[in-house]
């Protein structure tokens, strides 16, 4: 499967809400085609390099589908975006065309079934719930009362302040559960860090 990639400072997840402003010619023809063909584009986190300019050669090898469900003029005169979080997925290999976007052959990451959640997670559960009535959390649109495991580790770990390392390595995990139990290991080592 091919998909054009689009190398950002940040990590997407399943279900979740990213805002973009696009003013280089290859995102805005790569958007145009997106829409036309009701697909899709891949979000990878940089490793390196800008997100401007020339193609980037540094990029987390897992990334995530976003596929575009809102669209405006800004003030600013360039196209902001929203984009919502789809399939998770493998870079196996990319090419730079002249316009300098880069196409990856991608191979899709199989998300386990839907899990409710257990009684470990309330914790995890009611960190969200708080999260969620943060102004900018609300503003993303993204469902506050989740009941699934899947949906909570990806709006925790899209949203609790992890380095873009950690963020991918969480991304990279199939099971839910795991990924849980990941952030809960993060969030105890943040807190560690605030009180050391």
């Amino acid at each position: 499967m091919t998909l054009p990639l689009f190398p950002l400072n940040t990590v997407l997840f399943p279900g979740c809400t990213l805002d973009l402003q696009l003013f280089e010619a290859r995102y805005l023809d790569m958007i145009g085609r997106c829409m036309k063909q009701g697909s899709g584009f891949g979000v990878v986190c940089l490793h390196s390099g800008e997100e401007a300019g020339v193609a980037a050669d540094a990029f987390a090898q897992i990334g995530c589908e976003a596929l575009v469900y809102d669209f405006q003029q800004q003030d600013n005169g360039l196209l902001g975006i929203r984009v919502k979080g789809g399939r998770r997925f493998k870079v196996i290999t990319t090419e730079v065309q002249a316009d300098q976007l880069i196409i990856g052959q991608v191979e899709w990451l199989e998300d386990l079934a839907e899990q409710p959640l257990e009684d470990h997670h309330q914790d995890l559960q009611a960190l969200m719930q708080a999260l969620a009535e943060h102004p900018m959390v609300a503003s993303l649109d993204m469902a506050a009362d989740v009941h699934g495991q899947a949906a909570l580790a990806n709006q925790l770990a899209y949203l609790l302040p992890f380095s873009n390392e950690a963020k991918v390595q969480l991304l990279g995990i199939d099971d839910p559960d795991e990924r849980l139990d990941l952030i809960q290991t993060l969030l105890d080592e943040l807190q560690g860090d605030m009180f050391a």
